[in-house]
């Protein structure tokens, strides 16, 4: 068996949950769930009742749902537990004066591992928040289930998860031709934003980004700037709004500098751009990344890395598809943006990484 076998990809939320909840249906063994919000909506139950129907039949079944970005409780999923399922709820809560700081690493990977044979790696939620959403959900056939079922059974079992080894828990895995490639909340590491870095300070033809909330570090700020003064075709592209407004008012003050140096700013117009998508040259990444100090800092995030060309091929198409319901960035209304909102967007700015 290959590590990738069969590959597609969909950015349709309901074609994505059907096609979950098809593979969920099939699975002998275990089915195993990452994901950082899980609701009580009628998503979330018609994935819970399913789970609860193939917990009964003797499938093993775990999931990992963030604390904060789940509304659920334990009696939610009760139904699957009774039958032997197991569920655990990353990182509870903890009470403390700095509260926002002290609870602010999550969980937020998208995994879906079934079988040592499906392998599901989103940008999408189990949730109906998002229906209506553009995001990107790839299905991978073969052995690079079994990779993936090792990470998640290791956060799983992170018996702290404020003291960890950080080190261990970012190691780069390979699998293969592919690099799985896995961020821990830490200032030291962060070793997704490092390899976007990499990448495209050695791109000499075209990076595309495609992300919903955009807030580059310096580092990322600079190595795109460079490859557009290189020639490089540099693209980032983004919602039009997103569902954090505040985040999209404090990108505007990073897009001038961008387009001024020759880099491609486009805005996706429908609704919400989800998906989180790298492209530089041959490589590629697909995962649970956004552009932004708070995943790189301070979040548990997974993606993909590689050069595998049917992989590549259906990214490629996806981010076609989205820029053909694209408009460019319009500098002129940028520059003449209200005088209010540049305040507003300056002072939004020491407080970046926690947006």
């Amino acid at each position: 068996m290959s590590i990738a076998e069969k590959v597609s990809a969909n950015s349709d939320p309901l074609k994505i949950y059907y096609s979950m909840l098809e593979d969920i249906e099939k699975a002998k063994k275990y089915i195993y769930i990452e994901t950082f919000r899980f609701e009580n909506d009628p998503i979330g139950i018609k994935f819970r009742n399913l789970l609860a129907k193939k917990a009964r039949e003797g499938v093993k079944i775990m999931i990992l749902t963030d604390a904060w970005g789940t509304s659920v409780n334990s009696k939610f999923f009760k139904m699957i537990t009774d039958y032997g399922g197991e569920v655990k709820f990353f990182k509870s809560i903890r009470f403390a004066l700095n509260l926002f700081l002290v609870n602010h690493e999550r969980d937020h990977r998208k995994l879906l591992i079934i079988d040592d044979f499906i392998s599901y790696i989103s940008s999408i939620n189990i949730s109906n928040y998002n229906l209506n959403w553009r995001e990107f959900s790839l299905r991978i056939e073969g052995e690079l289930a079994v990779f993936l079922k090792k990470i998640f059974l290791e956060n799983y079992n992170l018996k702290n998860t404020y003291k960890f080894d950080k080190k261990r828990s970012s190691q780069i895995v390979k699998a293969g031709h592919f690099e799985i490639v896995r961020d821990v909340p830490s200032v030291r590491y962060q070793r997704i934003r490092k390899r976007f870095v990499q990448l495209i300070n050695i791109s000499k033809h075209q990076v595309f980004i495609e992300t919903p909330y955009f807030l580059p570090t310096f580092l990322l700020t600079e190595a795109l700037i460079a490859a557009a003064k290189r020639k490089v075709d540099v693209n980032i592209i983004i919602p039009r709004r997103s569902d954090v407004t505040v985040v999209d008012r404090l990108r505007q003050y990073y897009l001038g500098r961008f387009y001024e140096a020759g880099v491609k700013i486009w805005y996706y117009l429908p609704t919400n751009l989800h998906s989180k998508l790298f492209i530089s040259d041959q490589w590629f990444y697909a995962g649970s990344t956004n552009f932004d100090y708070r995943s790189f800092r301070y979040m548990f995030e997974i993606g993909l890395f590689g050069t595998q060309e049917d992989i590549w091929s259906v990214i490629m198409n996806h981010i076609h598809e989205t820029l053909s319901e694209s408009i460019p960035f319009d500098y002129h209304e940028w520059k003449n943006r209200a005088a209010s909102l540049k305040i507003i967007e300056r002072l939004l700015l020491p407080v970046k990484h926690l947006l």
